[in-house]
Formats: structure tokens, C-alpha cells, sequence
């Protein structure tokens, strides 16, 4: 520490000492560490109580601050937002990891002492809401009397039934005093590299309890006088395999929050802590108006309906931690978004199946966290970004589901492998309203499922215990929008600024030196425009022992529909060889594979010997691997959007020569016929050859395809009575029914739904194998184990109240036809502003 830090260091804890004697003095008189004596618990009760009777933040029906001198709120606002992206900015260089300094896995919030986020930083902003419900969590389990909340105290989560999305998601948290009052709260979330799960890296997937995780840190108190505790500093480190790289990620969220921690003392220093105050409260009412008036512009009131599927498959797999995980899933989320006549919406998984013995189940903070980020690319794409959209939300979450498992066995260590997929459908909810509005800039099909994940760690370079968590997957495919193709390889959902990172820089980090790296072809989906496509790296390994490698992603099932007639993105599969020749064809100079962008062109099976697995699957749990054995790390492209015969040709051209599709899917999924006119040029990776449109022979083969669609099409009249007709027979995979009979056992409400939409018996019901019978029975009667004693006025529509949930539209025949008039769309919005 240089002598600046450290008299910089001295400082603060000098500080934080005066300030405790601030606080004791009024614990002293009974006094609480809220704002004019109250307890933590009795400022948020009131400020609940507040909000529900005025339906206005903290009953705030005026901005008295913002409408008074305006340019002054602004300026303070950006000025708050300014410093939270700057501590980002600087703190990351602390990390060694280049999730962190490359990827930029990390964030800042700025919260009220209540736990509402006032400002966020850039990032990975799924996360700001997470802090939001740890800080929540501490105040309503009496966290001011034990353990104490005091300045200089620093607080650490990863429990994802407190407030995570899952556990590799360290969140620091640190109180921020002025007087002996409770101001505001700073805190900071990066992705960790390994939390010493059974297997090696930050999301293991083959256990299937919580208790295959890794270590789990509830909402605990780690240090005061911003020092950590001894005995958090010798246990910390020990729970994992790479400590070093865990210690300087907590150097890093500690160097955040206390940037901004100085940033908030000298505002109140410049403006008064009254002032800021008000700021704080204001800014979150501000931005919940601001989201209502963005729905009233952007939507129609009503249901939009839609669903997602992702297969999680470990029936035959090795290195499953329990016999009774040995099953087959199919996870199930029957999404709607209620848009109300004022401007409020709920988000309702009504329907969703019952939780699973793997690490894809999620909890409402994951899910709320997970919205949140959504919106704020694309209901809210600016700067007015806070705790404010959460309060202009509600979230219907059933109790027992994937979505809401409310039971602390069950394992989350991977929930992004179907949360992403759950969100899939409520983007293209959005997209349907703004083009019922006229938004058409706003629309875009979704973005991609985020994976593969190429994890693992045994013994590496340097003889040490490692663990890796290769980030590329946060440069995915973007989903095409309605007025331009998606963007290539550009971001992940949960990291709108996402890098691939720079291959050096994860070889210093990871034995896995880089065969290649390119553009994967054909992994966009398909449409008048064109889902971004996503690339694919080719590992091998050098210089480890006892390494264990495993794949991560949806397979068989693709999650990513199109929009208007658009495609699908390419769904997953596995490629690895072992015991390989490579070594050999190094020494000979011989060629060896470097990519597998035609999976069907045999090219890569051609220029290797070994062990080759090639599987449509997306999941493997553990396998050992060797020096000079092969990995490839797929990464995703992004749906389409719209009828892909009427793509320009020409840009169908474009995209063979810039490698995202391959020639002959031209005319597969295009109609557009070309030919190769030069053999010599090369212009990527995957495409030899200068290629050229064969006009009349387009024109010919798209009227080919258009008469082959009518010749197929159906009324569909008939395409329902076969459906019917199969499912009266029970003509389905037992997967398949498992999934349904569980969403109809988790709700009474679905299964009317699917009896009636079916037009089966009202005692209709699939006859199951005993094994998937057992499997679902076991479930099913393990019951409730909360986390939470006490929850909050806003938690109240993600449980259950008397028999069933608060759920104003479900499974009933409201849709978006149904407004209250042939005009209607939210009444008078002339009060609205360009701003809003």
C-alpha cells in the first residue's frame, strides 16, 4: 500500500471510528440508526406503507427537488451516476481475472438505507436489483441489532435465496453514515472464478443440491473499521480453488464501494445531507414515472402470451452426485406480461413446472435481477435507471417452481441456463406492443442464449490447484431487429457492454492455448433480417493434470424463437476429442483442426485422431482431459426476424463473404442460388472463394419454396385436431408429459387452461412411467424450506395468498384485443414528455 492509500486508509477508519460514537450515543437513547431515530425496519414499513396508499414512491406525489431547479437535480443525479461508473472503471483493473478486467463482469449500485437502488454503474446491471433484496433481507432479519450495521462495516452475499442470481455472484456491501444516520448503501457484484463447488469453476453442473454448490455466504458480516475479519481472510480463500484471484476480486468490490462511499460524503458535504436525501428519494419516483410513461407510449394494454423450453439432460450421465438426479428435464415457463390500463405491468410464470435436482432453478431475485436488466435494454434504455422500474412492477411468481423454489436444497449454481431462456419470450412481448405502437426502431427478436461455457480446473501450468471460466460468452449473437440485421458476436443479455476478451489474455489465466477463433456460420437465425451470428473457439490442453473440462447450454431444444416469421438461432452441441494425435501433428507439421464451422463437412474428424465426441446435447458433467485433447466453446447467434425470402439477395451475398452463412444455406433458408467465381479469394474463415448471384435462378428457387409452403400449409383447424389427437393418445416422449403433469400439479389454474385449450375431459391426465412418477412424487413432497422469516409489502405477489395467487389476468381469455374501447390505449398522455 503506497503512503497515500494509507494515509487515505487511516482516514476513513478514523472517520468511521467518530461516527460509530455517533451511533452508540443514540442506540443509547434508543434511537435507531434510520432517518430521525427510526429503526431500519421501521423506516422501510413506512416507506412501504407510503408507497402502497399513494401508489407513489415513498408517497412522493411531488418532485419538489426536480421541479424547482431542475438543472440542479440533473446535474446531481449525473454526477452520482458519473462517480458509480468511474469506481467501476477503476476497481476493475484491481482483478487479475480477465472475467473482470476483460469482460467487465462487474457493477456498482448506490442504494437508500431502505435497500432501493438510487444509481447503477455500467456493467452487469442484473444485479443491482439482487443487492437491492440482500440489503432488504438484513434490515427485515434484524440485522441493526445483531449483527450490528455500523460505519466501517463490510458485508458480503451469495445466496441466492437472500438476493443472487447464483452463487459465483459475489456482492460486497458497505453501510454509508452521515451523523450517526444511515444515508445510503454502496455495493458491488463481479463474477467469481470458482466458489470451490464439487466440480472445478464458477457453475458446476453436475450436482443436484445447494449443497454441491460451493460455499454459500448469507448476508454476512465480514469486517468493521473497513477492515475484514481474520477469520474471514484465512476462511474465504480456503473455500476455493483459486484464492488468489478471489482475494483481488474482493479488493476490487472494496475499492468500488469505498470510491463511492467518498463520492456520496462529499455531496453531502457540497449540498447538505437534507438535499441529498431528497435526491435519492426523488430519483427513484422519478424513475418509476419515467417507466409507467415509457409504457403508456411504447405499449398497448392487455395479456401477451408466450412460452420457452430448454432440456436439461443428465439421464446416462457420468458424475452425477445423486442416483436420484439421474433423469431427464425439460424446463417450462409459460410467460405473460400484463400491461394495465396505468401503465404497470406484471410478469407472470403462472404455469411453470416443478423445481429439478440440477443447478438451472432460480429464485425471485434472480428473476426479478433478470427482468430488470431486460428492461433496461429496451423499455429504458438511458440513464434513469433504478429501483424506480421494480416499483412500476410486479412479478407473479409460483411458489415451489423452477422460478421460485422457496427451499434451500435446491441447487442454483447455473440458473442462467434457463433464466435466460425464460426471458426470451417477454422480449418478444415488448417487441408485439412497439409494433402495435409504431415503435418499429425498438423491436428486436431477443437475444441469445448464452452459451456454451467452457469450464473446468484440476492441476495447471504451474502445478497449482486452478479452476477455469472462460467468459467468452459474453459476446453473443444480438437478435435481429425490425429495421436492421443483429449484431454479430457483440454482447451477452446479462452484460449489454460484454467482450469475447482477448485470447492472450485468457492464456495467461487458463492452460487452454487457442487452436483458433472465428465467426461461427449458420448460427443467426434466419429472416428478412438476420440474427447476429455468433463464433466458436478451438482449445486444447497443455501442461495439467487430473483437468476436468464439462459443456454448458441448451441442445436439442432452441429457446431463441424468431419474431414475425423470423428462425430460430442454431441450437447447441458438444465437440471434444481425447487421446489425440496433436501432439504428433505439431511435431510433423501436419494440419490439425483449428475450427468446426461446417459440423457436417467432416473437416474437423479429418484432421484428427482420437476420441471424437460429437453430440446434439448441450450438457456434460465433468470429463478428464489431457494434454493435447481438443475443446470447442460454441457461442450463440441470435434470432431472426421476419420471412426470410424476402431478404435482399444481396445481402444474403454479404453474408456468405463475411462468413455468417455458409453458401449452400443460401439457398436453404434464403432461396438465393449462387455460384463461386474465383476459387482463390478468401474472404474469412469459413467461405473459400469470390461467389456471385444467379438472378433468374433465384427468382426461380423462391417460387419454388412459396409452392412447397402452400403445397404443406394447413388450416389450423387440422393442424389442431392431430395435436389433439396426440395428446389424447398420449403420443409423447415421456419427457414431454413429465413436464406437463408437473405444471398442471403446480397449478390448478394451467391445467384448466391446457384441458380447455386442448378441449380434453375435465379429469384428463398423462399416465407416466413409475420412474418419472417417483421422480416428480419426490419432488413434490419435500415441501417448503424458506430462507426469509420476514418478508416485505413488495414480495407479496411472488407468494402465495389464501388458495390462489394474486394473478389479475391468468389463463383466462383477456388478450391484448380486449381494451376497454375501439381507441382505447392509456387515455390522455399529453402530459408526457420527449424525456419520459
Amino acid at each position: 500500500m503506497s503512503p497515500t492509500d494509507q494515509t487515505k486508509t487511516e482516514e476513513r477508519r478514523a472517520e468511521a471510528k467518530r461516527e460509530k460514537e455517533k451511533v452508540r450515543k443514540k442506540q443509547l437513547r434508543g434511537e435507531g440508526i434510520g432517518w430521525n431515530g427510526k429503526t431500519l425496519r421501521e423506516q422501510l414499513a413506512e416507506l412501504e406503507d407510503k408507497t402502497e396508499a399513494t401508489d407513489h414512491y415513498g408517497g412522493l406525489t411531488k418532485l419538489t427537488l426536480k421541479d424547482e431547479d431542475p438543472i440542479r437535480y440533473e446535474q446531481l443525479y449525473a454526477r452520482l451516476r458519473g462517480d458509480l461508473v468511474t469506481a467501476r472503471e477503476t476497481s476493475k483493473e484491481v482483478s487479475a481475472t480477465p472475467i473482470v478486467e476483460q469482460e467487465g463482469e462487474l457493477c456498482y449500485g448506490l442504494f437508500t438505507p431502505e435497500g432501493d437502488s438510487i444509481a447503477v454503474s455500467t456493467g452487469i446491471i442484473v444485479h443491482i436489483h439482487t443487492m437491492s433484496e440482500a440489503i432488504k433481507f438484513m434490515i427485515n432479519h434484524n440485522y441493526e441489532e445483531n449483527p450490528g450495521i455500523n460505519p466501517g462495516d463490510i458485508f458480503i452475499n451469495n445466496d441466492p435465496h437472500v438476493g443472487d442470481v447464483h452463487p459465483c455472484d459475489l456482492m460486497t456491501l458497505i453501510p454509508v453514515f452521515h451523523d450517526g444516520e444511515l444515508v445510503a448503501w454502496a455495493g458491488g457484484v463481479n463474477h467469481v472464478i470458482d466458489t470451490g463447488a464439487i466440480g472445478p469453476g464458477s457453475m458446476n453442473v453436475s450436482q443436484a443440491s445447494r449443497f454441491g454448490d460451493g460455499a454459500y455466504y448469507t448476508a454476512r458480516k465480514i469486517g468493521e473499521n473497513f477492515e475484514l475479519y481474520n477469520s474471514w481472510k484465512k476462511e474465504y480463500p480456503a473455500k476455493t480453488r483459486t484464492p488468489n484471484f478471489l482475494k483481488l476480486d474482493e479488493r476490487t468490490r472494496i475499492t468500488g464501494c469505498l470510491m463511492i462511499r467518498d463520492s456520496v460524503n462529499e455531496i453531502i458535504d457540497s449540498v447538505g445531507v437534507d438535499t441529498f436525501k431528497q435526491l435519492s428519494r426523488e430519483a427513484v419516483e422519478d424513475g418509476r414515472r419515467s417507466f409507467r410513461n415509457r409504457i403508456k407510449r411504447t405499449m398497448l394494454p392487455g395479456t401477451y402470451r408466450g412460452a420457452s423450453f430448454v432440456d436439461a439432460l443428465y439421464e446416462g450421465q457420468e458424475n452425477i452426485t445423486r442416483e436420484y438426479a439421474n433423469e431427464n428435464h425439460i424446463m417450462h415457463a409459460p410467460s405473460e406480461l400484463h400491461i394495465r390500463e396505468d401503465g404497470t405491468f406484471q410478469v407472470s410464470f403462472e404455469g411453470a413446472n416443478k423445481w429439478g435436482w440440477h443447478p438451472y432453478n432460480c429464485t425471485p431475485a434472480a428473476i426479478q435481477g433478470g427482468v430488470w436488466v431486460m428492461l433496461t435494454q429496451t423499455v429504458i434504455p438511458n440513464e434513469l435507471v433504478n429501483d424506480g422500474a421494480y416499483y412500476a412492477c410486479d412479478f407473479h411468481l409460483p411458489v415451489g417452481s423452477w422460478a421460485n423454489t422457496q427451499n434451500t436444497e435446491t441447487a442454483h449454481a447455473y440458473a442462467w441456463h434457463f433464466l435466460v431462456s425464460a426471458w426470451a419470450p417477454l422480449w418478444q412481448h415488448l417487441s408485439r406492443g412497439y409494433y402495435s405502437r409504431g415503435f418499429w426502431e425498438e423491436i428486436n427478436a431477443g437475444n441469445a442464449n448464452t452459451s456454451n461455457w467452457l469450464q473446468g480446473g484440476g492441476i495447471d501450468q504451474f502445478d497449482k490447484l486452478h479452476a477455469v471460466n472462460s467468459f467468452e460468452a459474453a459476446c453473443e449473437g444480438i437478435g435481429a431487429r425490425y429495421v436492421e440485421d443483429g449484431e454479430p458476436h457483440a454482447s451477452a443479455v446479462w452484460n449489454p457492454e460484454g467482450d469475447m476478451g482477448d485470447a492472450e489474455a485468457w492464456e495467461r489465466v487458463e492452460p487452454l492455448p487457442f487452436l483458433g477463433r472465428a465467426v461461427k456460420p449458420n448460427t443467426g437465425g434466419a429472416g428478412r433480417r438476420a440474427g447476429g451470428a455468433g463464433f466458436e473457439s478451438m482449445r486444447t490442453v497443455k501442461d495439467v493434470s487430473r483437468w476436468l473440462l464439462y459443456e454448458m447450454g441448451n441442445g436439442y431444444m432452441t429457446s431463441d424463437s424468431g419474431l414475425f416469421g423470423g428462425y430460430p438461432a442454431a441450437s447447441g452441441y458438444i465437440l471434444n476429442a481425447r487421446n489425440t494425435d496433436l501432439k504428433e501433428r505439431f511435431e510433423n507439421g501436419e494440419d490439425y483442426p483449428q475450427h468446426d464451422l461446417d459440423p457436417e463437412s467432416g473437416e474437423f474428424e479429418s484432421k484428427i485422431e482420437g476420441e471424437i465426441t460429437r453430440r446434439p446435447e448441450g450438457i456434460s458433467t465433468p470429463k478428464e482431459f489431457d494434454d493435447y485433447d481438443l475443446y470447442l466453446n460454441y457461442l450463440r447467434g441470435g434470432s431472426g426476424l421476419g420471412d426470410p425470402l424476402e431478404r435482399d439477395p444481396k445481402d444474403v451475398l454479404s453474408d456468405i463473404h463475411d462468413g455468417y452463412i455458409l453458401p449452400r444455406h443460401a439457398e436453404d433458408a434464403y432461396g438465393v442460388v449462387v455460384e463461386k467465381i474465383n476459387g482463390k479469394a478468401k474472404h474469412n474463415s469459413s467461405v473459400q472463394g469470390e461467389w456471385t448471384i444467379d438472378e433468374n435462378a433465384t427468382a426461380k428457387c423462391r417460387q419454388e419454396i412459396q409452392n412447397k409452403r402452400a403445397q404443406k400449409a394447413q388450416p389450423v383447424s387440422e393442424w389442431y385436431d392431430e395435436e389433439r389427437e396426440r395428446i389424447q393418445d398420449e403420443d409423447l416422449i415421456d419427457d414431454v408429459k413429465k413436464t406437463y403433469v408437473s405444471s398442471m400439479r403446480m397449478s390448478t389454474q394451467f391445467a384448466k387452461f391446457f384441458r380447455s385449450f386442448w378441449d380434453l375431459s375435465e379429469d384428463f391426465e398423462f399416465e407416466l412411467s413409475e420412474k418419472a412418477q417417483r421422480s416428480l412424487n419426490n419432488r413434490f413432497d419435500t415441501g417448503l424450506r424458506p430462507m426469509w422469516d420476514n418478508y416485505t409489502l413488495r414480495h407479496k405477489t411472488w407468494l402465495d395468498i389464501g388458495d390462489e395467487p394474486y394473478v389479475p389476468y391468468t389463463w383466462t381469455n383477456r388478450s391484448i384485443q380486449d381494451l376497454s374501447g375501439s381507441q382505447s390505449t392509456f387515455g390522455d398522455s399529453r402530459s408526457m414528455t420527449d424525456d419520459d
